[in-house]
């Protein structure tokens, strides 16, 4: 059974702002990566912050983005992107995935995983 290993906390829960999206530089095994970290309530879901059709941020101002009827929206070229999974639902990579970071919560902080 394989097991997920924190890494190193990434921001305190309280930090994020209910239903909003930031962005936040975190170190993963790979390097240095943007994350949009999205919170939902008691969850949270983080995705490297690269649109996959063109490779450019998905944030319209720094650490600012669109979200609209459940959709991460894209300021480059609208992919629009569902907010539950990262799936593209719309625009000109339908079908492909945010690459996603996983994520844990333990004592109000979030953590990265590692796999």
């Amino acid at each position: 059974m394989d097991t997920l290993t924190p890494l190193r906390p990434l921001c305190r829960l309280d930090d994020l702002p209910d239903g909003e999206a930031v962005a936040l530089d975190a170190m993963l095994p790979d390097g240095e990566e943007n994350l949009i970290v999205l919170r939902h309530g008691d969850g949270v879901r983080a995705w490297i912050n690269v649109c996959p059709h063109a490779g450019r941020r998905l944030d319209w101002a720094p650490g600012k983005f669109l979200i609209t009827r459940g959709t991460l929206v894209c300021a480059v070229h609208g992919a629009s992107f569902r907010t539950d999974d990262g799936c593209c639902v719309g625009g000109p990579c339908r079908g492909d995935s945010l690459r996603a970071v996983p994520l844990t919560i333990e004592d109000g902080e979030v953590w990265l995983v590692a796999g």
